[in-house]
């Protein structure tokens, strides 16, 4: 049963823990909550789940789900963030905007595609069993893992070898610095919503394809507890983000595993971990002062 549970809580954590990492990438740059993160999540799942049915090709829906999901990433930093931080505006008003965004994302797909859940199509290999020691997992299970850590791998190898990496990173030490040096500080921001964005998406599918069912509001307890889990590893910190997912992926699957009577609370586990790391540690598990050092 433990391997069972590890397998499960592999996929649910690998789950959060792409979409925690644009929450820290961004709050990294801009020190902005982005709540639409998770909004921008659905977006992506509702794009593959389109292409998909019109198509038939998932590869090609993986492929739409990132472009727009990116654009709309995009378009949230240009219309709703950008006016806002070139006034210099109180980090409230930016909060607030964010959380309008949320609800424009919402009821905009509301609009387009009803309040009823879809039943979402994926190829049938993903569900594929695979049979490791003993236990038996869907082959999607397995994919959703190597993909997150293949992803989290080629994050940090972008922002630490990489020119554009490490001017982000410096956007994030010093944004008014990096302007007198001539960096284009504004395309550096869009390239992080692009990359938010775009694992937002690749969340989003896997959800789906775990939970094969999208809603407009599919993305507000999953955004929530994504930022719970990026809080949690140490908010600014990729690596601590994807820790962060990963813990709360296994304490949501434990505790229903091992106390049955306790899967009613199980959404409040993330928000439980966020309190006790925000009276205890509020720097998160990777302990880093943030405002000296990110990513």
């Amino acid at each position: 049963m433990i391997i069972q549970q590890t397998l499960n809580a592999l996929s649910l954590g690998s789950m959060y823990a792409l979409i925690a990492i644009g929450y820290t990438m961004v709050y990294g740059v801009l020190r902005l909550i982005n709540f639409a993160h998770g909004d921008i999540m659905m977006v992506g799942a509702f794009s593959a789940f389109v292409t998909y049915s019109v198509s038939g090709s998932f590869s090609l829906a993986v492929l739409v789900a990132i472009f727009v999901a990116s654009i709309t990433g995009i378009l949230t930093y240009k219309i709703a963030y950008k006016p806002l931080l070139d006034k210099d505006a109180p980090k409230i008003s930016l909060l607030i905007t964010a959380i309008g965004v949320s609800f424009f994302l919402e009821n905009l797909f509301n609009m387009l595609f009803g309040g009823i859940p879809k039943a979402f199509n994926y190829p049938k290999f993903f569900d594929k069993l695979i049979h490791i020691f003993g236990a038996v997992t869907p082959l999607s299970s397995i994919i959703i893992f190597v993909v997150t850590f293949i992803v989290l791998l080629v994050v940090l190898w972008f922002l630490n070898k990489t020119k554009y990496g490490i001017a982000i990173k410096a956007i994030a030490f010093d944004m008014n610095t990096v302007k007198l040096m001539g960096i284009n500080v504004d395309f550096l921001i869009i390239l992080v919503f692009i990359i938010g964005s775009a694992l937002a998406s690749l969340g989003g599918i896997f959800y789906a394809i775990s939970y094969p069912s999208i809603d407009p509001l599919m993305g507000v307890l999953v955004g929530l507890k994504a930022f719970a889990a990026a809080v949690l590893g140490g908010i600014g910190s990729v690596s601590g983000a994807a820790i962060g997912g990963f813990i709360l992926g296994f304490s949501e699957i434990f505790v229903v595993a091992f106390f049955p009577d306790m899967a009613g609370y199980k959404d409040a586990i993330a928000f439980f971990f966020l309190i006790l790391v925000l009276l205890f540690k509020p720097t998160g598990i990777m302990g880093i002062d943030f405002e000296r050092s990110r990513f």
